[in-house]
């Protein structure tokens, strides 16, 4: 039998943990260079940067060693704020297709009061799925390419381009929302058993 994997660190102040709170606290820039500022060039650009660096922090951490229950927790929550801030924002200004906008914001909806229940059922938590994190990511990139479709400066070849993320990104978000059922299942009796464990 082979050694046991290290178990997460819990440190609070990691370069992983750093580039997430980096991350998080470009939400209200984004919202400054919209709304504001009235930028949408420059909001697209950020909104670009942040969608393409998404998997930065989860890299550092297995890279660094530096993997931590905060992180595992922190991540997933500034993705959400992320998506969820972008998303309304972008059906406000009206830049986004009714049926992406309400997708992705009905399926958050649905998987953060799914995870506050199972925190307050004493679940065990569910590590994030690989689907789910292509999905946000490919959404992430249809976004800013569908600010800057027509009427903006890149036109109708951008709006091609952004469905050809959106469909496929809002697919593997759902997909993973439903094989987080199994998961949750799962780990509300694991987490029923350890209490009774003890």
């Amino acid at each position: 039998m082979g050694p046991s994997p290290p178990r997460p660190a819990r440190g609070i102040l990691t370069i992983p943990n750093l580039v997430t709170l980096v991350r998080l606290a470009c939400v209200p820039l984004f919202c400054w260079l919209l709304f504001g500022q009235d930028d949408r060039t420059a909001a697209a650009w950020l909104l670009a940067v942040l969608g393409c660096t998404d998997w930065v922090d989860g890299y550092l951490a297995r890279r660094l060693g530096q993997v931590s229950e905060l992180g595992k927790v922190l991540d997933p929550t500034a993705d959400r704020i992320l998506l969820g801030t972008v998303v309304i924002s972008l059906l406000i200004d009206g830049r986004v297709p009714a049926v992406v906008g309400w997708g992705v914001l009905i399926r958050e909806a649905l998987i953060s009061g799914a995870v506050l229940a199972l925190a307050a059922a004493g679940a065990r938590r569910i590590d994030v799925q690989w689907a789910g994190k292509a999905g946000t990511l490919a959404l992430m990139v249809a976004f800013p390419l569908f600010m800057m479709g027509t009427p903006g400066p890149w036109g109708r070849p951008s709006l091609t381009v952004a469905w050809l993320f959106a469909a496929p990104g809002l697919a593997l978000a759902w997909y993973a929302a439903v094989t987080y059922v199994p998961l949750a299942r799962r780990a509300l009796a694991e987490g029923r058993s350890e209490r009774v464990a003890r």
